[in-house]
């Protein structure tokens, strides 16, 4: 469901949460005096977690990224993010999700002070139960994102560090197998305390480090492929592969663009744009162009 743009990003409502406002409904109302608290605190949920996602997107245009689209669900969201595919960008854009709850938790516990001060427990007893959730609900976000299991924000902030020493597809590699590790550890609690709820965010998770693994996988496929120097993608700067990989846009038959100046060979089109292989993106060809390297002269 649709519910609002903010700066050429689209936020979606998934289903989903329509069971947290049953759940909110039906059981007791022994915390609060009035189901408007109950409103409030689905309203207080709904926006720690747009903010949070938020973060990610704004920090992934910042560093020339796109961003256009954020999934709401009740466990968290999905910030469909794509930042230039090099680890100190891919790092900022996921840190920023969580530095989001961090400046929450600062703006908050002042006011959870004051509550303390001037004791709501007895005074404003809802007001006091209200702030206690949002506080919890704020910090319990934060903590389970950081978890360094892909693809939990701190799953992929532990691959972009790992980025840097190990590549762009070992990283990946090390991320998944630590997530599988993890989550196969919280399979087993879930079965021993008998949660179903546990075991379901498990399931969830280990299926996306299954995910995580194949890309990891083709990326290092990818990585041993030779390469056709003098090119540069204008967003990653990694170089293009050398071979019939991409697919004229009018005859549909596959030849090397950078071969042939983006001139299909088979009917004489030539394509608008080039797609990277490494990072997804689509540029004209005239883009490509990797510049020439500088050279200097010293007088004598």
């Amino acid at each position: 469901m649709r519910l609002f743009a903010i700066s050429g990003i689209e936020v979606y409502l998934h289903w989903t949460w329509f069971l947290v406002v049953i759940y909110e409904f039906e059981r007791p109302m022994g915390r609060y005096s009035s189901p408007i608290w109950n409103v409030l605190e689905v309203l207080a949920l709904f926006g720690i977690i747009t903010l949070h996602e938020f973060g990610h997107a704004f920090a992934c245009r910042q560093v020339g990224g796109t961003a256009n689209r954020i999934v709401l669900w009740p466990l968290g969201g999905v910030a469909f993010v794509s930042p230039p595919q090099r680890p100190g960008a891919t790092l900022w854009s996921i840190a920023a999700g969580p530095l989001v709850n961090v400046a929450l938790f600062v703006a908050l516990f002042p006011i959870g002070l004051l509550g303390a001060w001037y004791d709501w427990s007895r005074t404003a007893p809802n007001l006091h139960i209200f702030m206690d959730m949002v506080l919890g609900i704020n910090a319990l976000l934060l903590i389970f994102n950081l978890l360094p299991i892909y693809p939990l924000d701190g799953g992929q902030i532990l691959r972009s560090l790992l980025w840097y020493g190990l590549g762009r597809a070992r990283s990946l590699m090390v991320t998944t197998v630590v997530g599988f590790i993890g989550m196969s550890a919280l399979v087993v609690y879930a079965v021993l305390v008998h949660s179903l709820w546990i075991g379901i965010i498990a399931a969830f998770v280990l299926y996306s480090c299954w995910g995580g693994l194949q890309h990891a996988r083709a990326l290092a496929r990818l990585a041993k492929l030779p390469r056709r120097e003098g090119f540069a993608c204008p967003s990653c700067k990694s170089t293009p592969l050398a071979g019939a990989y991409w697919k004229c846009e009018s005859c549909q038959q596959r030849f090397d663009t950078f071969l042939t100046g983006a001139v299909c060979p088979h009917c004489g089109h030539q394509d608008a744009t080039t797609q990277c292989a490494d990072c997804g993106r689509f540029y004209p060809f005239a883009e490509w162009v990797a510049p020439a390297p500088v050279t200097t002269v010293t007088a004598r």
